[in-house]
């Protein structure tokens, strides 16, 4: 049984990843981070030019999405409000400028860094760190932009986890079928998520432009993530477009004993599963190998035809 699919995703009055047949397909995030330090090599474009070149390649290879980031989301130097600044938000204006199709995701949890941003033109704030700054969400609902809403089991900015545990599921609290003790950590993150959405909205988010993240890795130990991807099909049901950062992250290296350049077969694995069972957007360092594993996915679903049928047709 194929599951539901999952929630519309729309951005400044835009549908994202439904096609003029109207078929339906997920939607590739790429990521541009203007650091020196992210935890993928590849992924450092600290310099100008470079950054502008991958963000027009992430378009032409197929992403609908471009995620900058101005600081490592784990332990390193530290980087202030200004310096993040002066980092994402001239290059949102030249991507918005050369690009104007492509929409912009800023991975911030700062609201004064969110609030330059969308003036700069970004379409979404990608709050990794659940809410840290409260006045992110409402600097999202101000301006008619989407807003990220994750999980990170309390956690605070770029820190890592540790010794990290969540209370075992409960069939009496978590429904029948749900009785598996490793729940704990979906019954938390749906309710943290739930919450997050629901202040999102009331802020003046229109609910199909809240995403919904479980933040794998953060604040979550590998068996948590593992578990987290097997329950996808439970986030969706929150009813907001499903978020999933699975990209070549440490518990896809940890689960296949791989660093992050070995990570890509082990992420598309992850990828083509949360796809299957009703994600949207998927944000990645690869994008022609993520696309094409979501239109593999989609089609099927019977979400989309394939591109070319003809093998036995003539």
């Amino acid at each position: 049984m194929i599951p539901p699919a999952g929630a519309p995703l729309v951005l400044r009055g835009r549908e994202v990843g439904r096609d003029d047949d109207g078929s339906v397909r997920p939607v590739v995030m790429a990521i541009v981070n203007r650091t020196t330090d992210s935890f993928y090599a590849p992924a450092r474009f600290s310099e100008d030019d470079r950054a502008l070149e991958a963000a027009h390649r992430a378009w032409q290879e197929g992403a609908e999405i471009l995620d900058v980031g101005g600081v490592r989301a784990g332990v390193g130097p530290e980087v202030g409000a200004a310096e993040e600044i002066d980092r994402v938000v001239p290059f949102v204006a030249r991507v918005r400028s050369e690009l104007p199709e492509l929409l912009i995701s800023v991975d911030t949890w700062r609201s004064e860094v969110a609030r330059a941003a969308v003036e700069a033109g970004a379409d979404l704030l990608n709050d990794t760190w659940a809410g840290h700054d409260p006045a992110l969400v409402e600097v999202a609902g101000g301006a008619g932009v989407g807003v990220v809403c994750s999980h990170t089991g309390g956690a605070r900015p770029r820190t890592d986890p540790w010794r990290v545990e969540y209370q075992p599921g409960d069939a009496a609290q978590d429904g029948p079928g749900a009785a598996d003790p490793r729940d704990g950590v979906t019954r938390d993150v749906l309710r943290t998520l739930g919450e997050s959405a629901r202040r999102a909205v009331a802020c003046g988010v229109p609910p199909s432009s809240v995403l919904v993240d479980p933040t794998h890795d953060f604040g979550k130990n590998t068996w948590h993530s593992l578990h987290l991807l097997r329950r996808t099909e439970e986030l969706a049901r929150l009813g907001h477009p499903v978020l999933m950062a699975l990209s070549r992250k440490d518990f896809v290296g940890e689960t296949l004993g791989l660093e992050p350049d070995e990570r890509l077969p082990g992420t598309l694995a992850a990828t083509a599963l949360a796809a299957w069972h009703g994600a949207r957007v998927f944000r990645t360092h690869d994008v022609v190998p993520t696309r094409q594993a979501l239109e593999m996915v989609a089609a099927v679903r019977d979400e989309a035809p394939p591109r070319a049928a003809s093998r036995g047709m003539a």
